[in-house]
């Protein structure tokens, strides 16, 4: 229970400087949101016994939509620590104490998919960070998974997306399918009945699966990216998000596997079986 009590230590003192400082920085239209990010999201990996291994070569000279599968709360860490970016979330999550707060500073887009005119606002918000020259990571499964398998992609958000760039609102738009798995628990394979350990879905109560993650520690997590790539021209969206979706189906299975991903990084060292680098 004691590191419990520090890395919540860590996170209600260092948390609200975090937001202060990034809140400074944009006001003053200063550089160094992302560097800030990325380094206090690698304390919360190094702080929670994450290792996190990258398979494959994130865009990072541009802005673009990373397109993902979801598992955990924990995503946004691991995500966050390799590249900054901003997510998608739940409307909910701005309520929540500190973390809403902290969640809107990260450029944070929240959409609520019940309501129409509000998705709409959502995708208004995606065009406006990836024009501004920030990436974002779409989580198209909608909601989380057990970490054993890849739920149904959601085409409606993606496609709005893929339409207002269409129309000229981001330029350009550049997708890149990625996959996030936890594979090892104390560096050994967790195997099907281990990984809902780390899943947060269903009904699971937030803080409980603080606790008893942080209780449990020492998890390995690959990200996994694939080849970057644009809509086709003659590409509905329903067809744009299946071939992301079994893009991403194919990254995960290959991590969940041991076996290398189709496109690695030039240099990375194998760790058990995959081509991977660690951050």
């Amino acid at each position: 229970m004691l590191r419990v009590f520090l890395i919540a230590l860590f996170f209600l003192i260092m948390t609200p400087l975090l937001i202060t400082l990034q809140w400074l920085l944009d006001r003053l239209g200063l550089p160094g949101w992302g560097f800030i990010a990325t380094r206090y999201y690698r304390v919360l990996c190094a702080l929670l016994a994450i290792r996190v291994h990258i398979a494959g070569r994130p865009v990072r000279e541009r802005a673009v939509l990373f397109v993902s599968n979801h598992v955990s709360w924990v995503d946004i860490v691991v995500i966050g620590s390799i590249i900054p970016v901003a997510f998608v979330a739940k409307q909910e999550v701005r309520r929540w104490p500190l973390i809403g707060i902290t969640a809107k500073i990260q450029r944070t887009v929240f959409v609520d998919r019940a309501r129409r005119h509000q998705v709409a606002d959502a995708v208004k918000a995606i065009v406006a960070r990836l024009k501004g020259g920030t990436s974002v990571v779409l989580f198209a499964e909608g909601t989380s998974s057990d970490g054993n398998r890849i739920l149904p992609f959601r085409s409606a958000l993606l496609g709005a997306v893929e339409h207002a760039a269409l129309q000229g609102a981001a330029g350009d738009l550049l997708l890149q399918p990625m996959s996030i798995c936890y594979t090892r628990l104390h560096g050994i394979p967790m195997g099907r009945q281990h990984r809902p350990l780390v899943a947060w879905y269903g009904d699971l109560d937030f803080l409980p699966h603080i606790r008893d993650f942080i209780m449990r520690g020492a998890v390995d997590a690959v990200v996994s990216y694939g080849e970057p790539t644009r809509p086709a021209e003659a590409e509905d969206r329903k067809a744009l998000t299946r071939r992301l979706e079994n893009t991403i189906r194919r990254l995960a299975a290959a991590s969940l596997g041991g076996r290398a991903p189709a496109a690695v990084c030039a240099g990375d060292r194998p760790v058990s079986g995959v081509a991977l680098k660690s951050l």
